[in-house]
């Protein structure tokens, strides 16, 4: 089982050129790290759209992953 936590809002965004690729952001529940993936490849070509919902997908893992963060210092 993976200590990663992937964002749900992130969920279906792909490469507009229809290859398939994706891109995942996920939170490491352990110290609170952030991953950002792209799956399939080594780049991904994504709409104005979705490029604003990796960048959310993000901000909200950096933010779950200071509480992870001072959780575990505290």
């Amino acid at each position: 089982m993976s200590a990663f936590s992937s964002d749900p809002g992130l969920d279906g965004v792909q490469d507009v050129t229809g290859d398939g690729v994706e891109v995942d952001v996920a939170t490491h529940l352990l110290n609170g790290t952030v991953r950002l993936s792209i799956l399939w490849t080594q780049e991904i070509v994504l709409s104005p759209d979705d490029a604003d919902q990796v960048a959310q997908a993000l901000h909200r893992a950096a933010e779950q992953g200071r509480e992870i963060q001072k959780a575990t210092q505290a």
